[in-house]
């Protein structure tokens, strides 16, 4: 999402973005104070731990309707080849560290920090694939 061009589905990507990412503060600020100061057990503590994670999957649906949104091919293809990019080095990262951890006994990778380590990869792999088109 290129902020320098100023058209409706940057500007909607960018607003739902902050939206999203402003819930899961909140969602993530909310479940920890509820197990720290609750102690919860059953079922409240499964919709507690779920909380944080649902606005992490509405960035998902963020992206696609920006992709659904925006009528610039290059813009579109950029977002789609960064993100290709990131998967992969998710995928093999993950494999790695998977592979690590059954052979080597090293400490298991949290699956909560996937997503996040895409999103670094993501950006990343955005940051190179732009340098081509200097």
């Amino acid at each position: 999402m290129d902020r320098k061009t100023n058209n409706p589905a940057n500007r909607n990507y960018h607003i739902r973005l902050f939206a999203v990412m402003a819930l899961y503060a909140l969602a993530l600020i909310a479940t920890s104070q509820g197990f720290d100061l609750f102690h919860l057990t059953g079922a409240l503590a499964y919709l507690l731990a779920l909380l944080p994670a649902l606005p992490v999957v509405a960035t998902i649906a963020v992206i696609g309707l920006y992709l659904a949104e925006q009528k610039d091919e290059f813009l579109r293809g950029l977002l789609i080849e960064s993100m290709l990019w990131g998967v992969g080095a998710t995928l093999a990262l993950t494999t790695v560290w998977g592979s690590l951890q059954k052979f080597a006994h090293i400490r298991g990778l949290d699956l909560f920090l996937v997503y996040p380590i895409c999103c670094v990869f993501v950006y990343l792999a955005r940051f190179i694939v732009k340098l081509r088109y200097r």
